[in-house]
């Protein structure tokens, strides 16, 4: 087989698995606020653990990305990644979920980097866009993470085997497949934070994926909340499986829908769905009308973080794990904002108003898009 098609197999792998990985843990989110018994505001807190950790490893990610080959640390943080996993199910004091979810955030960092590096990478090797079916794969993934969820918590299987199950079956096919992953892809240039003014090119894209961020990992941790306290769901697994259905189908058709519609239309018509989206889901918080306003977020979401992360990569100032590793700070961001800023929210208004600040947010794209492609035509970007 050729090299070029084992590699994109091995980093269809990854993104797979740590699709995988991600969803079991925000699917069983609902179980864990249960075991605690924590509020709306306290499971918050504990959320906004995730996004912090993340940050502090900005400086570390950039230094890995300008020393080594992006599958080294690309390796060694799904190996955290898959042990964090495992010590949030066994985590018995809010004391050791906290420090187990902030190892759990820390590793996903470096992997995203890492994985996200590999693919702008091989980009280059292919004619046609490939970096959408990636994350389309991611989301696959978290949609069978979703469906297990599911399985394990109509079936009454304890939080500690389902997520020890799902790291050790990860893990085992991510060190076999590490072998086929991308070599000797270190950049020579463009490897440094430059402080100072930020670049007009970075700074649209951060925001871009600083709203993308908060709408989409809002509805990781909240969906199932929502269908659970709001919908009155017992199996409050539906809405987030609908979600990330709607979002892994997308993703596998978004980079087709980009050569049609161009990149600043996709941005309105995410824009558009996420909105109106929301909207059927706060204005009628039945299991069916819920349900589908679910579904058109995840239509809504799908392109951005593919469709962002890829412009990052033309970036003439920076590398592109560089480059991927400063927007991915912004989505950082978002994810210290977004979920604690809901539960905040739903403790003070209730959980169901709360979801509309995703509508706000969510019409943001169409003004900052705007402005980001009126900026990169004037300067023959």
């Amino acid at each position: 087989m050729e090299l070029r098609k084992k590699q994109r197999i091995a980093l269809s792998i990854y993104f797979f698995l740590s699709g995988i990985c991600f969803a079991s843990w925000a699917s069983r989110i609902p179980t864990i606020k249960d075991f605690f018994n924590l509020n709306e505001a306290e499971l918050g807190t504990i959320l906004l653990a995730m996004p912090i950790s993340s940050l502090i490893g900005l400086p570390i990610s950039g230094w890995l990305v300008s020393k080594f080959d992006s599958r080294v640390p690309l390796i060694i943080s799904f190996v955290f990644f898959s042990i964090a996993l495992t010590c949030i199910g066994f985590a018995n004091t809010p004391f050791l979920l906290v420090l187990s979810v902030c190892l759990f955030s820390f590793s996903m960092r470096i992997l995203n980097i890492s994985v996200n590096t590999q693919s702008i990478t091989l980009q280059k090797k292919f004619e046609k866009r490939v970096v959408g079916a990636f994350h389309g794969l991611w989301s696959t993934g978290g949609l069978l993470g979703v469906a297990i969820s599911t399985l394990m918590v109509k079936t009454g299987v304890s939080i500690q085997i389902h997520l020890l199950s799902i790291s050790i079956g990860a893990l085992i096919v991510a060190l076999i497949t590490y072998q086929f992953t991308i070599k000797g892809d270190i950049s020579t240039s463009g490897n440094k934070l430059i402080m100072g003014k930020p670049d007009p090119f970075i700074l649209y894209l951060g925001i871009l994926i600083f709203l993308g961020a908060i709408c989409e990992g809002g509805m990781f941790d909240w969906s199932g909340v929502y269908f659970k306290d709001v919908v009155n769901e017992e199996v409050f697994t539906y809405g987030y499986l609908m979600f990330m259905t709607t979002m892994a189908l997308s993703r596998f058709f978004c980079d087709r829908l980009v050569g049609t519609f161009g990149l600043q239309k996709m941005y309105i018509l995410s824009s558009v769905f996420i909105a109106s989206g929301i909207a059927i889901a706060v204005a009628f918080p039945f299991f069916w009308s819920a349900l589908f306003g679910f579904c058109l977020v995840g239509f809504g979401t799908a392109a951005i973080f593919p469709v962002t992360i890829s412009l990052a990569g033309t970036s003439k100032k920076y590398s592109p794990g560089m480059a991927i590793s400063i927007i991915t700070t912004y989505g950082i961001v978002g994810m210290l904002i977004g979920p604690p800023l809901i539960g905040y929210l739903a403790q003070a208004f209730n959980l169901k108003n709360a979801f509309i600040i995703f509508i706000i947010l969510g019409l943001m794209f169409i003004p900052v898009s705007r402005s980001f492609f009126k900026f990169q035509s004037k300067n023959n970007l």
